[in-house]
This record gives C-alpha cells, sequence and structure tokens, in this order.
C-alpha cells in the first residue's frame, strides 16, 4: 500500500467565483469539495437533505473561512421547488452563480433479481434525475445572466464496470455521464462548460462504518496504490474542471482512480 499523500494547500484557482454544491454535509466528497473552494478563493452555497449535519457544516466552515463566503440551504434535490429555491438563494446570497457542482446521489445494494422498484426508482431519481433538475436549474441560469459558468458532475467508474448488486446505481451514474455529454454540447452556444468526474473508491468515516471490512478489502486489492481515494483528491480534480485550468473542456467525464480491473 502506497502512503497517503500531503494534502494540497489552495492556490487561489477560484477567487471570486460563486458556488453551489450539492450533498455538502459531512465528510465525504460533497464536504471535501466545498472546503477545497473555500481555500481556492470561492464563495460557497452548500445544501443537504440533512438539515442538522447541513448547518453544522456550513457553521464550521463559516468558522474558519468567514460567514460573508459561506451559506447553506436544505434541498433534496428530488424535489423541484427546492431546487428552485436553492438556485433564487444563489443569486440572493452572493449575487451571481458561477460554478455548479452535482454531488447528491443515492447508493445500495441489492441484486437485480431481487431488487423492488422502489429500490430501482429511488436510486435513479436522487441520482440521475437530480442531477438532471440541478444541471437544468444551473444551465437556465447561466444563460439568462449571460455568465460563462461552470457544471461538474459527479459520476462513478460504476458506469463503466459491471458490479454484483449496483444495477440501480450503476445505471444511474451511467446516465450521469450521458447527461454530461448531452448537455456539454448544448450549453457551449452561450460559453457554458460541462464536465464530470467518476471516482472509483473514495471512503470517509461515515461510509466507513456501513461497509463490512471484508467488501473494503476486495474494492482496495483492485487500486493500483492499494488504498482508496481521500475525498480531498477527488475534490482536487473537481477544483481543476471548475477553474480556468480547463477552459479548453467540456463534455468529458474524468476518471479519479487507480482501478487496474
Amino acid at each position: 500500500m502506497s502512503a497517503k499523500p500531503e494534502y494540497v494547500p489552495g492556490h487561489g484557482l477560484l477567487r471570486g467565483r460563486t458556488a453551489v454544491i450539492t450533498a455538502a454535509a459531512g465528510a465525504g466528497i460533497g464536504g471535501a469539495t466545498a472546503r477545497k473552494f473555500l481555500e481556492e478563493g470561492a464563495r460557497v452555497l452548500i445544501s443537504d437533505a440533512h438539515a442538522r449535519r447541513l448547518k453544522e457544516s456550513e457553521q464550521a466552515l463559516a468558522d474558519e473561512f468567514g460567514a460573508a463566503n459561506v451559506a447553506s440551504l436544505p434541498c433534496d434535490v428530488t424535489d423541484e421547488e427546492q431546487v428552485a429555491a436553492l438556485f433564487a438563494l444563489a443569486a440572493e446570497a452572493h449575487g451571481s452563480l458561477d460554478i455548479v457542482v452535482n454531488n447528491a446521489g443515492l447508493g445500495g445494494t441489492s441484486d437485480l433479481v431481487d431488487m423492488t422498484d422502489d429500490q430501482w426508482s429511488r436510486v435513479l431519481d436522487v441520482t440521475l434525475n437530480g442531477t438532471f433538475r440541478c444541471t437544468r436549474a444551473a444551465l437556465r441560469a447561466f444563460r439568462d445572466t449571460g455568465r460563462h459558468g461552470v457544471v461538474v458532475n459527479n459520476a462513478s467508474v460504476v458506469g463503466w464496470r459491471a458490479q454484483a448488486g449496483q444495477a440501480h446505481y450503476a445505471a444511474a451514474k451511467a446516465g450521469v455521464m450521458a447527461l454530461t455529454r448531452c448537455a456539454a454540447i448544448e450549453a457551449a452556444a452561450y460559453g457554458v462548460r460541462v464536465n464530470a468526474v467518476s471516482p472509483s473508491l473514495a471512503m470517509h468515516p461515515h461510509l466507513v462504518k456501513v461497509t463490512s471490512a471484508e467488501l473494503l478489502a476486495e474494492l482496495t486489492e483492485k487500486e493500483a496504490f492499494g488504498r482508496y481515494a481521500e475525498p480531498w483528491e477527488i475534490a482536487n480534480v473537481i477544483v481543476f474542471l471548475a477553474s480556468g485550468y480547463s477552459s479548453y473542456m467540456t463534455g468529458e467525464v474524468v476518471s479519479v482512480s487507480s482501478r487496474h480491473a
């Protein structure tokens, strides 16, 4: 197993920009992305379906980076009214919108033969339809204000690779990839970029608690580095896609993975 890398400090890549980040409460990719964006000089509006954890996350980030740079609003991405309210607040709280990170998703494990319609539909509604709703809201905001904004979606390597028990999640993430490519072609006409990251194995304390040691060992063995990614390592690539360093990239799905099988 390779040693964990040193944390990469901010370089002001997003200075003066405003971002909406969904599912950003807690210690996962969304929370790491919010912190990274703030370190890079952005203002953030974070959302999550878990109101208590969201408020705690907002307070912690505000204490460190200043209350003027952090706002939050609970949002269930399966509810169009809540999505609309989130994007309305972005303009109200920070006066503009430059970046949207669609991180909200829902997983689960069930073999297809035993999967219920409700299990299938719930995962698809949060993971794919939620990304659609937020991407649509972002593109409307960018088009109507004339801002050359950026959307970054969170996909997954299971959108490319088969994994037992993950038919619903894999289908949703493959849909996110296709949505990203189609949205990018349409949005290019008004100067907006849409890309996605595709992580393999990124773990955090909450996820470790609900993942069996056997499954974690099996998945880790498939990674060339012999370890899972830290959430901030995925967030670093999201920063790249949100910044001017990726100005000629759109419609791309960037694998953030060391997986070799």
